[in-house]
């Protein structure tokens, strides 16, 4: 075997397991990932598996990280050719309920999940999470930002509350979608957001 095709399938691998972790913690949450398990579903040893991150916290953080490609993928890259603002705030509302409705991850929003299950437990895991939603906020608020300093939106909204707003309708969404199967929960999500981003205001 030459090695670069052992590399390749080392990532193969490697992908193989972050997938179907990401699959398993967005329902059951990310403690609910055991080396067994994963050995087993994916006809692997449980030495097999750990060689590739080397202990759990190490393949909690990185099921974060690939949970944050997807999600990335499917919110933020397809506002990006929206026009800065308030044109690209709503590309990413729509997107962000899109991803939601969908059911990209088998337990709604990974991310939602993760920060219930690690918001009081101090340690990496923790960080990692609060991190993740650090940047998000941030993205928000430079595009809530950029709205106001043009005009789209009126020069008193405060885009740290706006950002907290749109936040609440994203839990309340991810809630009544996975709790209560509330088909009407998308078109609700849309209508909030259609009144919070209107310059009318």
């Amino acid at each position: 075997m030459s090695p670069r095709k052992s590399v390749a399938e080392a990532l193969g691998t490697r992908a193989a397991i972050l997938d179907r972790s990401v699959a398993i913690a967005s329902a059951e949450g990310l403690e609910g990932l055991t080396i067994g398990r994963l050995a087993g579903e994916l006809g692997m040893s449980k030495s097999g598996v750990l060689g590739h991150f080397g202990s759990k916290e190490a393949l909690q953080l990185a099921v974060l990280d690939r949970a944050g490609e997807v999600f990335r993928a499917e919110v933020w890259e397809p506002a990006l050719p929206a026009a800065p603002g308030l044109a690209r705030l709503r590309v990413l509302c729509e997107a962000w309920i899109s991803y939601l409705q969908r059911g990209v991850f088998p337990g709604g929003c990974f991310f939602v999940a993760a920060a219930h299950e690690f918001d009081g437990r101090p340690g990496p895991v923790r960080d990692a999470v609060e991190s993740r939603f650090d940047v998000w906020r941030e993205r928000l608020r430079k595009e809530a930002r950029r709205a106001v300093d043009a005009g789209d939106l009126p020069e008193w909204t405060d885009p740290d509350q706006l950002v907290f707003e749109l936040l609440g309708m994203a839990m309340a969404l991810n809630h009544a979608i996975q709790l209560h199967r509330d088909p009407q929960a998308p078109d609700r999500a849309r209508r909030a957001v259609r009144a919070r981003l209107s310059p009318d205001l």
